[in-house]
């Protein structure tokens, strides 16, 4: 992801770009010779430059700081691809079932049982991503207090947008039910879904990358990619069904009318 690459490194990348280049002037160090012969171009000039290799060289040193194999780090990737795993699962089986609403007596009962449920895997979620950036090495570039304060920022934006969301959907709303039989009259159009779409998910990755950035744990930003790409997933899977759901009342309404 884009800017877990300019956090992680860019000034890796410019240094090695720039290397090769005129060098500046300084005490004791002689100005430069008129003459007719043209200097020779060590690299070629920019259009010589292969700004690829700059791109891997960022990479490289950042996943240099990561050990993909550590525990910590490999239960926080579990934990982030499985959690939006097991609630599509469930709440699909649920749709296609109604077992879960037969089991608690209500929808509205099924629905918060999931919705605690889903609680749950997030706060062991959190704790891993936090225990996976705690026994990773911290990169020296982040571990400042103007980066802090762009992580606390990150975080604030990520929760205005993760409570919001929650107010304006509700509990069951939040969670998943639709796939109940719980639907709301209309779309929900009102702050922060009227500038974003899943305003919860992206607030969310925000309060990963802020957080990352507060520790300074490039463990924390490459995690917070996986966050980000395994949302993308869940929307590219959930939008279409809860799009039907709705058009299936519609139909349903229209039909009886």
């Amino acid at each position: 992801m884009g800017p877990v690459l300019v956090v992680g490194g860019c000034r890796e990348a410019r240094a090695w770009s720039l290397q090769g280049g005129p060098r500046p002037m300084g005490p004791g160090r002689a100005g430069p010779m008129r003459s007719s012969v043209a200097a020779p171009d060590c690299c070629g000039g920019l259009g010589n430059l292969d700004f690829r290799k700059a791109d891997v060289c960022v990479m490289t040193r950042l996943l240099g700081y990561v050990d993909p194999s550590e525990p910590h780090f490999v239960a926080a990737v579990l934990t982030i691809a499985f959690n939006p795993l097991f609630w599509n699962v469930v709440a699909r089986w649920e749709h296609k079932t109604r077992k879960l609403s037969r089991a608690f007596g209500s929808p509205h009962l099924a629905c918060c049982a999931l919705g605690g449920a889903i609680l749950l895997l997030n706060v062991l979620r959190s704790h891993c991503f936090t225990q996976a950036m705690l026994s990773q090495p911290r990169i020296q570039s982040l571990d400042n207090p103007l980066a802090y304060r762009v992580g606390l920022a990150l975080l604030g934006v990520g929760g205005v947008f993760v409570l919001s969301s929650f107010l304006a959907l509700g509990f069951t709303g939040t969670f998943l039910g639709d796939y109940f039989g719980i639907l709301k009259e209309a779309r929900v159009t009102t702050f922060p879904f009227s500038i974003l779409d899943n305003p919860m998910y992206w607030g969310s990755t925000a309060n990963y990358l802020g957080w990352a950035i507060m520790h300074a744990s490039p463990a924390g930003l490459l995690l917070t990619t996986v966050v980000a790409l395994t949302y993308m997933v869940a929307i590219l899977y959930e939008e279409p069904f809860t799009a039907e759901i709705y058009r299936q009342k519609a139909s349903q309404a229209h039909k009886r009318s």
